[in-house]
């Protein structure tokens, strides 16, 4: 990470500023991650190089301004990327698909931000999974980003908002307040979709030992094109509820959380109603992280996504191992295991399952590099 501190000093600034001085700080920083990976989807067996199966790989900047009696203006601006072709991840149209925000922070009264940014249910939820959230080989984020048939119309938790407004409130008494509006925003890839605004509010609690997260959010209706489908797919408003807890004991981390995603009901007709794509589903994740020594971090995790009113779940486990080899090199091992029942068809983020019932196998290993 390097950073670069810039300041100015001259004479006719202080006379007329009254003396007073802004300080200027811009942090270039970023993330290398590349992973080996083996998948079992069903009969069908690979293996391939992909990228960020710990932390996505990433570049960004950050910055800060003093304005004075406490008062900052702040900002991030941060890319994700594909180290193995050396693409955009995810968006090949957005350059800073994973935070691009700026605003205002006092020490006294807490931050204002606009832009894309994380959703109060993200930082709720992160400190209690083993895997960090990350977008490649966290369960947890393989049951949010499942494709099934089922719940095609009820709309996930993406962690991040465009065009969002977010407060979050200083520490106090170990509680801390996130508070966002976003408005209605639109993308085209991997798929074409709308999403509508969105309301998201959490509440952290975190002391020496235990860890309370609560949130809520509101997300209003949109649309999404998807292959094979005769038109555009109406998606419902969905509320979704989330607790996490952790507790540390000596070297543990006890880490769960749950999130109940209910959906709308859709008009009489409509696509989403043909296709009996708008049942509600909850995830469920429990597990812990084990510090065995000053570098070695073992995580394991436990995970079901359960579809309500049809056969439909899918019961995974996942452990995890990482190793640094200095403060900014880790090497690292995943393996996990999923059994999809019913008609459910979850795997890892970027995994297609096309069959139904199909046991999902997934062993990898990589290296992240920081800077």
């Amino acid at each position: 990470m390097r950073s670069i501190g810039k300041g100015l000093v001259g004479a006719s600034l202080l006379v007329a500023a009254g003396g007073a001085l802004a300080q200027n700080s811009v942090t270039l920083y970023g993330v290398a991650d590349t992973f080996v990976q083996y998948l079992g989807n069903g009969a069908l067996h690979s293996t391939s190089l992909r990228s960020g199966g710990n932390t996505g790989s990433n570049f960004g900047m950050k910055g800060s301004e003093d304005l004075g009696g406490g008062l900052k203006a702040v900002f991030t601006l941060e890319n994700g990327y594909n180290i193995s072709n050396g693409g955009f991840f995810v968006d090949s149209s957005t350059l800073f698909y994973r935070q691009a925000w700026v605003g205002l922070s006092d020490e006294k009264l807490g931050s204002l931000t606009f832009g894309r940014q994380y959703q109060p249910t993200f930082w709720a939820v992160y400190p209690t999974d083993p895997f960090r959230g990350d977008e490649v080989l966290s369960p947890l984020s393989a049951a949010a980003d499942a494709v099934d048939r089922h719940t095609l119309a009820t709309q996930s938790a993406s962690g991040r908002s465009s065009n969002a407004m977010v407060y979050q409130s200083p520490v106090v008494a170990d509680l801390k307040l996130y508070a966002m509006y976003g408005f209605a925003a639109t993308v085209t890839q991997p798929v074409p979709q709308t999403v509508g605004n969105i309301l998201d509010v959490s509440l952290i609690y975190s002391g020496y030992g235990p860890y309370v997260g609560i949130a809520y959010q509101n997300q209003h209706s949109g649309t999404e094109s998807l292959p094979g489908l005769p038109s555009a797919l109406n998606l419902l408003g969905t509320e979704r509820f989330t607790g996490a807890l952790g507790y540390r004991i000596g070297i543990v981390n006890l880490q769960f959380n749950y999130t109940y995603n209910r959906s709308k009901d859709p008009l009489a007709g409509s696509l989403a109603a043909r296709l009996g794509a708008d049942h509600s589903y909850s995830i469920a994740e429990a597990g812990a992280t084990i510090q065995a020594s000053s570098s070695d971090t073992v995580e394991i995790a436990a995970i079901e996504r359960d579809v309500r009113g049809v056969h439909d779940n899918t019961p995974g486990v996942q452990v995890g191992f990482d190793h640094l080899l200095s403060k900014r090199t880790t090497i690292y091992a995943r393996a996990g295991y999923m059994k999809n029942n019913g008609s459910a068809t979850m795997s890892w983020p970027g995994v297609a399952v096309t069959v139904q019932n199909a046991t999902q196998t997934m062993v990898g290993v990589g290296m992240t590099h920081r800077f």
